[in-house]
């Protein structure tokens, strides 16, 4: 029997032999993969939100070399300032800007060394993610956990642009920015001078990258439901078609 492979072949000659085999098994995989899209997405963030935790706990037990290579990838995705960021198993949690140069000496305006500095017996290690990021995926994550109920699932819409952009993206964009162009080196030039100097919170960075990480949860989940059951739809008649008794 022909074989009319996933609709982005669609208009092609049917397949025929191995070639068909081929085709079938990929279609399954593609198949089961948007059957269980959400779990898979949950594991995959959920992967990329605990590495930085991993990151402190493998210095903690000496295996410097592997917790180096976390710092090493999430630093090309994170500033990593040693004082926007958490620590674990030191005397605090955070360490604001006055009190990280305190306990390391680095100077708040050294922005090389708050990046550069990882951690001690003292202080303890740096999550290789700074407090807002922590905020931000942990919320996706959270999210996702929440729209695997199934009730969720079936009622949840997508959230619309404008509570998006005024919850999610707002908030963060007012912190964010008025804390990065109120300090230096950005306060040196006109007119950012003019504002006056803000250094967030540990909880306005919780807050604000919690509400954002919500925000595209409740955004993005609903709209990648909708595909994968097209795709899912899809390629589930065509196996049907093909091979009733396996489909």
């Amino acid at each position: 029997m022909d074989y009319n492979p996933s609709p982005s072949t669609t208009g092609r000659e049917p397949v025929t032999g191995r070639q068909r085999d081929l085709v079938i098994a990929l279609d399954r995989m593609i198949a089961g993969f948007a059957r269980h899209w959400l779990l898979y997405l949950n594991l995959l963030v959920l992967l990329y939100v605990g590495l930085p935790f991993l990151a402190p706990v493998l210095m903690q037990i000496g295996a410097t070399g592997p917790a180096h290579i976390i710092y090493t990838f999430y630093s090309a995705l994170c500033h990593q300032l040693g004082f926007r960021s958490f620590f674990l198993f030191g005397e605090k949690t955070a360490y604001p800007r006055d009190v990280f140069q305190q306990y390391t000496g680095i100077d708040g305006n050294d922005l090389f060394g708050a990046r550069a500095f990882i951690g001690n017996a003292i202080v303890g290690y740096k999550v290789a993610f700074c407090e807002r990021d922590v905020a931000i995926y942990g919320a996706v994550l959270l999210g996702g956990l929440i729209y695997a109920v199934p009730a969720v699932r079936r009622r949840l819409r997508p959230l619309g642009w404008l509570p998006y952009v005024l919850i999610g993206v707002v908030p963060m964009a007012i912190d964010g920015f008025w804390q990065l162009l109120s300090q230096y080196p950005y306060n040196l030039i006109v007119p950012f001078n003019l504002l006056p100097y803000h250094e967030s919170s540990v909880f306005l960075r919780l807050l604000t990258g919690g509400l954002f990480g919500i925000a595209n949860a409740w955004l993005a989940l609903p709209y990648l439901k909708a595909s994968f059951e097209d795709v899912r739809g899809e390629l589930e008649r065509k196996l049907a078609k093909a091979n009733p008794a396996q489909a």
